[in-house]
């Protein structure tokens, strides 16, 4: 039975052809990468497909095969303050434009993973499972994937604490636990509802209870008062007049 990821949808448009893919849009912390890839039909890592699907080996095995023979690649990155800017969507979105601008070869028609296309006018086409369908997608989805899995490991020896060399910034328990234990980092993306719940919960004062002790009651003390000197006056009495 052939494999599902193929260049049979890729066949019926021009070459050179662009697969483009994204990694990082859900994670917690840390950029989005969005990666292009050109190859070569006749000559091409065998076992292409979706990064989900590869174990971490076999991705960065691809992955080292294809920064050989590609026709060429690019990655584009969006930060954390551009995702807080713009929201996760149009960073992604400008991450993939990013992305194909560096590949330093303009592509005659681009494919792009998912159901929606970036603001430009490259003829382009969006397929929605395109990295698990097209095999120039899938190429791009493990550069994209292997790129931030390093980055994110980079980030855990500055960060450590959040396991980000592992769960790459994504909503692991261990994650959650680190995030109200040591508190956001700059990498964290506060424009994300849950992240931003979590910070402000942490960042409220504690509340402080007081022991009630036996014979006291749970009605509130009177506030107390300062003493207040009282200096004495002389009452002064106007005695009546008698008449003379």
């Amino acid at each position: 039975m052939p494999r599902r990821c193929s260049f049979k949808l890729e066949l019926d448009f021009p070459q050179p052809l662009a697969g483009v893919d994204e990694a990082g849009c859900a994670p917690l912390a840390g950029p989005v990468v969005a990666a292009a890839c050109i190859l070569d039909r006749e000559r091409f890592p065998r076992g292409i497909d979706d990064s989900k699907n590869l174990p971490i080996d076999r991705r960065e095995a691809l992955y080292g095969k294809l920064m050989k023979q590609a026709v060429g690649w690019g990655v584009g990155i969006a930060s954390v303050e551009e995702i807080d800017r713009l929201n996760i969507y149009w960073a992604k979105m400008l991450a993939m434009v990013r992305a194909v601008e560096a590949i330093g070869l303009e592509p005659a028609w681009v494919l792009v993973d998912g159901n929606a296309l970036p603001k430009w006018q490259r003829p382009s086409k969006a397929i929605v499972d395109g990295d698990a369908r097209c095999r120039s997608i899938g190429a791009a989805s493990i550069i994209a994937k292997v790129t931030r899995d390093r980055i994110m490991a980079d980030y855990a020896r500055e960060y450590p604490g959040y396991g980000w060399e592992t769960n790459r910034g994504y909503g692991t328990p261990e994650h959650w636990r680190a995030l109200h234990a040591l508190g956001p980092t700059p990498l964290h993306r506060r424009s994300f509802p849950k992240v931003r719940a979590a910070i402000e919960a942490d960042a409220q004062p504690p509340l402080v209870f007081e022991e009630i002790r036996p014979g006291e009651s749970f009605a509130p003390h009177p506030p107390e008062i300062e003493s207040i000197e009282i200096v004495g006056t002389q009452d002064v009495v106007e005695q009546p007049r008698t008449a003379a």
